[in-house]
């Protein structure tokens, strides 16, 4: 098999795997399911054809080929992602300004400041989610990011604008949807539809236990609003994501014992233009602490 056949992605994921030792850790750390990271690294043993971890009840360990394959995908990742962010580069003209945004932070505003103040610049804005906003922002896709923390360290600026607090989906037709706020301990009978990891207060059931289960946990925001709408569980969420995912058949309920998560704007160490400080400092105007 060549260089140019792998998956880079999945290349990715046994970086992180391997760093962390774990798969549960590594599978928080990616914003993905624990099964669905599995099939990604199962895929790629299969790819190579070789063993790459060795699983027991003592931990995950690289095998002989997965040292090897470690100290060669570091420099092959990092290679890729200086190749694309040239190209991006290259490709793009020079007063163009890509900022990605997603739902429940209120950007418009901050656009229309930033491109009053630097006319001869031109804004392009796309769509990210918590799964892939690290994905956009390394190869180059979007300049600057609105993100949920929390990201890889040392790899970003980050400069942090508000605490958001986190509520509880359940269907409209559980008794506790006549609520307005709810303790983890009062849902402790349902199932939680995502991974422990994005929840570590739950000391409840969860749908999916192992990997090795049949089932799956929901993927997308909508996946997980149509499980919950059908009765199979509660799921935990930012506050501005339920604001803009509102459906007659679920209700989103405040939760009182889970931290909030900081919303940030973020983008690369490694990125010098200067709409990137102009851009940062309208945001922190206009949504950080100073705003309140």
């Amino acid at each position: 098999m060549s260089v140019m056949d792998l998956d880079l992605r999945r290349v990715r994921y046994f970086v992180a795997v391997a760093e962390e030792c774990s798969f549960v850790r590594a599978a928080s750390r990616l914003y993905m399911t624990q099964p669905a990271l599995s099939r990604q690294i199962r895929a790629l043993e299969e790819d190579l054809g070789v063993a790459l971890f060795l699983r027991d009840r003592q931990g995950t360990l690289l095998t002989r080929a997965g040292r090897q394959f470690l100290e060669d995908a570091r420099p092959l990742l990092a290679t890729s992602l200086a190749a694309q962010q040239r190209v991006r580069a290259a490709g793009r003209e020079d007063n163009n300004f890509t900022v990605g945004f997603m739902p429940g932070v209120a950007v418009t505003p901050i656009l229309r400041e930033f491109s009053r103040t630097a006319p001869d610049v031109r804004v392009e804005v796309l769509h990210t989610s918590v799964t892939d906003q690290v994905d956009y922002l390394l190869d180059g896709r979007v300049d600057v990011c609105f993100v949920r923390m929390p990201l890889p360290s040392g790899m970003f600026e980050v400069i942090p604008l508000f605490p958001e607090p986190r509520v509880a989906a359940l269907s409209s037709g559980h008794p506790l949807a006549e609520r307005k706020a709810v303790s983890l301990h009062e849902l402790r009978d349902l199932a939680l539809l995502q991974d422990l990891g994005d929840v570590p207060e739950w000391r409840g059931r969860v749908s999916v236990a192992s990997p090795a289960d049949s089932g799956r946990f929901p993927v997308t925001i909508e996946e997980c609003l149509e499980a919950v709408a059908s009765g199979a569980g509660c799921y935990v969420m930012a506050a501005g994501m339920a604001g803009f995912y509102r459906r007659d058949d679920v209700t989103y309920l405040t939760l009182e014992d889970v931290a909030p998560r900081m919303v940030a704007l973020a983008y690369s160490k490694h990125r010098t233009m200067p709409e990137l400080h102009r851009f940062a400092e309208i945001s922190r105007r206009m949504l950080g602490p100073a705003a309140d």
